[in-house]
């Protein structure tokens, strides 16, 4: 009887262990979703007077992005800084994710590629505004994590691919936005072909180890493209294949 109710204490502990962390996190999340909003407002050069949709914002405060990082900690999981994820790479800050998502335009009946999966976050925010995500990811590691945690989590529409993303990934396509999440000289071409007439691409160009400019190409035509640089950003640089 004694060990029977040492037990049941000793659950009762942990779920109110739980359900503390819980609250800290939806107090965290909350916290940075009001970052990320005051940071359009303070500076409009970015997105204009508009600023964040209320999609992307509800997407950016329905996504655990705890749960994505190695430590699980909602203190360093929702400061507005990236964090190491191991294998050299990063999950971005939560304003950057935001930007990119926002700059990408994606709609409920989008499909979407995503390059560089690293820990799945980018690919879940994505997942929440889009009916499909294809998301690829070279560094074997990450890949099969991420596809453990947004299947853990029941992101159902995110398909995770291991291999180098320069060519994209034309049996998921053709995609009506793409995100790459590191830096290269030029957008790949093989990423504009994929692009639907109407698509957008949003990715950091220029040299690796050094600042580059966050960049939005748009589709016009099936032979056309404009381009433009938006913002300054530092991402880790575009890994390609050895093959």
């Amino acid at each position: 009887m004694k060990m029977l109710l040492l037990l049941v204490l000793s659950m009762v502990a942990v779920a109110r262990e739980a359900t503390a962390q819980d609250a800290q996190c939806v107090r965290e999340r909350a916290a940075m979703v009001e970052t990320i909003r005051a940071y359009a407002r303070s500076d409009t050069s970015v997105l204009g007077q508009q600023g964040f949709s209320d999609r992307v914002l509800e997407a950016m405060g329905q996504t655990k992005r705890h749960l994505f990082i190695p430590e699980r900690s909602c203190s360093i999981a929702y400061a507005d800084r990236p964090n190491p994820i191991g294998h050299g790479q990063t999950i971005s800050q939560p304003f950057i994710v935001a930007l990119m998502t926002q700059l990408a335009e994606v709609a409920p009946d989008h499909v979407v590629l995503e390059v560089g999966t690293g820990s799945g976050y980018q690919a879940a925010i994505l997942a929440h505004l889009a009916r499909k995500v294809c998301t690829i990811e070279i560094v074997p590691p990450l890949a099969e994590a991420a596809a453990k945690a947004l299947r853990d989590h029941a992101y159902d529409n995110v398909s995770v691919r291991l291999g180098d993303g320069f060519g994209g990934w034309p049996e998921c396509g053709p995609f009506d936005a793409v995100v790459v999440t590191a830096a290269l000289g030029q957008p790949p071409p093989p990423l504009i072909e994929q692009l639907k007439v109407g698509g957008r691409l949003v990715m950091p160009v220029g040299p690796a180890y050094s600042t580059q400019h966050l960049t939005v190409v748009e589709k016009i035509a099936s032979d056309r493209t404009t381009t433009r640089a938006v913002a300054l950003v530092r991402f880790v640089p575009f890994t390609r294949s050895q093959n």
